[in-house]
């Protein structure tokens, strides 16, 4: 018998090595498998059969070697556990890559315009509405943001009108727009220039 037949049948591989590699392939695949969903729902379907055929792949691997220890109760725990932690590192890391747009709806029963006017000043496009709430008139403010510029538009309200109300909603898909021309100093550094007062959250 061979070392590596050895070191295969081995207590140290059947309890620590086959079920970490268990844990790991099953949290590949299932972060795999949180981001095609994620990208299916943003429309952008060309990467979708890509990451299909590696989260499959890597999950047939995974129950291959299940199937192949099913003496081995950590091999299931492994399993689960994986899946628990690919949902979660799944969402960390579409919400790290921020893909797609949003729709903000702002509804401010003060004066709005400098709001709209540090909007306007930034580079965001802006429908302006007159409505009537619970009491009396107010403005409703419509943007289509990127989803990395979520933050600095919130900023951005919390500035000029802490107590507007707004909503937010993704976006599947959009025609046209007006955003802000980030450069390569990236989106944050150029409203910093822009407003070099904005609060630090």
């Amino acid at each position: 018998m061979t070392a590596s037949a050895n070191f295969l049948d081995s207590e140290i591989f059947r309890w620590v090595i086959l079920p970490l590699l268990i844990f790991i392939a099953r949290m590949s695949d299932v972060t795999l498998g949180t981001l095609r969903n994620v990208f299916i729902s943003k429309g952008m379907r060309n990467v979708v059969p890509i990451l299909g055929f590696f989260e499959v792949s890597i999950w047939l691997i995974s129950m291959r070697q299940i199937m192949q220890h099913l003496e081995n109760p950590l091999c299931f725990i492994a399993f689960a556990g994986g899946f628990a932690m690919g949902t979660y590192v799944g969402l960390f890391v579409e919400k790290r890559l921020a893909i797609g747009m949003q729709v903000l709806r702002i509804i401010i029963n003060q004066d709005a315009q400098p709001l709209i006017d540090m909007l306007q000043r930034a580079n965001f496009g802006v429908t302006i509405m007159d409505g009537h709430g619970a009491k009396g008139p107010v403005k409703i403010i419509f943007t289509i943001i990127k989803r990395r510029d979520l933050e600095y538009v919130r900023r951005l309200i919390h500035d000029t009108n802490p107590n507007a109300f707004y909503s937010i909603e993704d976006v599947k898909v959009a025609s046209q727009g007006v955003f802000p021309n980030a450069a390569s100093s990236g989106t944050l550094n150029y409203i910093r220039n822009i407003f070099p007062d904005l609060k630090e959250k």
